[in-house]
């Protein structure tokens, strides 16, 4: 009887990517904070909020006005020909003072969210650098078992025209040879959406590759939940900005109340006059005007209103600095103990889960060599040891990409064993 021949091994459906040169992070990091959109963007608003602080306190500009009379208006013996009249409006100076300084904290107020936002931008791309790095080795791993499924596959073929083995076991490896296929598909569909990421955060055309970093340090320093909670509540620029709006949401208040005070307007007027025809003395001489008014505060419902929405303005950024403080408490207290697992999963993959996958795999496919072990069991271990590879390197992605969250919700890269800060 003729043996059977083994089915032939699917080809590469998807070309492999050609190596591109491997960025840095620490390179990738500075070409973000100098091209990334938003951070420009927010970095002049900042500056556009310290302009301001250069005119909130200054007094309007003076009015001029001229009047001239066609003909002249008679005053015996003078007649008026003209009139030229200076205004200033002089506010009351308190309230100067005060949205002086509401500027003046609403600048560091923006100050603090461009840090944020750098913050942010970092974040997200070590975050999107880990991601490829696991797409990475996932992909890497995924070839190399297919060159040992390949050889299985040459293996069960040459078992066949023995009789030790039967086509149901080659046409089985071969679909997990397809499977293979698919899942590297998909891994290298997730690499080019990642470096596209990635060029989106440092501000760049995504269609320049991005090469897949080769190593991750992944370890978890020596912290612990309350010490990065003190340090995100005096280091987070997020929670710094809501105190600052906070800070000037009050003297919004204080502004409100002064606009019950009035705003006095010095005038002063020039009006040239002149007395044809006739010589009494000083006649036709010019006169000068000076005069001064102020407004008068009577709409008291007005002047509440405005104390009231200042008033509710300021309670609601104590709530919004409220939120910011429980939500950076509550992410903290998650992320802390999302690396706390993580970190606990590496270390239970290196040390016993890979280990006795691979001497799993190993013995039985000794077995199958001596016959004693069928070729199903050894493709299921087979798949088994994939999956807890792929497994490890997602942990250890996550390891990272938590930590990195940690130090972005902290608001500083703190050091392996931080000093805890003073008062």
């Amino acid at each position: 009887m003729r043996p059977v021949e083994p089915p032939p091994v699917p080809p590469e459906t998807v070309p492999a990517p050609e190596p591109q040169p491997i960025e840095s992070l620490e390179s990738l990091e500075a070409f973000a904070l100098s091209n990334n959109p938003a951070l420009r963007r927010m970095q002049e608003e900042a500056a556009a909020a310290w302009a301001k602080t250069g005119y909130a306190a200054k007094l309007p500009d003076p009015t001029i006005s001229s009047m001239f009379f066609i003909p002249p208006m008679n005053f015996e013996p003078d007649r008026q020909v003209a009139e030229l009249q200076v205004m200033q409006m002089i506010p009351w100076l308190s309230r100067l003072d005060a949205e002086a300084q509401r500027a003046h904290v609403e600048a560091l107020a923006a100050e603090q969210l461009y840090r944020a936002e750098r913050l942010r931008v970092l974040g997200e791309l070590r975050i999107a650098w880990y991601r490829l790095y696991v797409l990475g080795k996932q992909v890497g791993t995924t070839e190399a078992d297919k060159t040992q499924l390949r050889s299985l596959i040459e293996s069960a073929g040459a078992r066949i025209a023995t009789g030790d083995a039967q086509p149901g076991d080659v046409l089985m490896a071969t679909l997990e040879l397809s499977n293979l296929e698919e899942q590297q598909i998909g891994y290298r569909q997730q690499i080019v959406a990642t470096s596209a990421e990635i060029n989106r955060l440092i501000g760049r055309d995504a269609r320049v590759p991005v090469g897949t970093p080769l190593a991750l340090q992944a370890e978890l320093p020596s912290w612990n939940h309350d010490l990065l909670r003190e340090v995100a509540f005096q280091m987070q620029p997020e929670l710094e900005a809501a105190r600052l709006q906070t800070a000037a949401t009050r003297w919004g208040i204080e502004v409100a109340r002064l606009r019950r005070r009035p705003e006095l307007t010095v005038s002063g007027g020039w009006m040239p006059m002149d007395a044809p025809g006739m010589v009494m003395p000083g006649a036709g001489a010019d006169s000068w005007t000076l005069g001064v008014s102020a407004s008068i505060p009577i709409w008291h419902r007005q002047y509440d209103a405005m104390v009231t929405e200042a008033s509710r303005q300021h309670f609601a950024a104590h709530a919004s600095e409220d939120e910011v403080a429980q939500r950076i408490d509550a992410l903290l207290r998650d992320l802390w103990e999302q690396a706390v697992a993580s970190r606990k999963t590496v270390e239970l993959y290196e040390q016993s889960i890979l280990p006795q996958a691979r001497q799993t795999y190993e013995a039985n496919l000794q077995s199958l060599a001596n016959n004693t072990v069928p070729f199903e069991r050894v493709i299921r271990d087979y798949r088994t040891l994939l999956n807890l590879e792929l497994g490890y390197h997602r942990a250890l992605g996550q390891l990272a990409t938590t930590v990195a969250r940690i130090r972005q919700t902290v608001g500083v890269d703190l050091l392996e064993v931080p000093q805890p800060p003073g008062p």
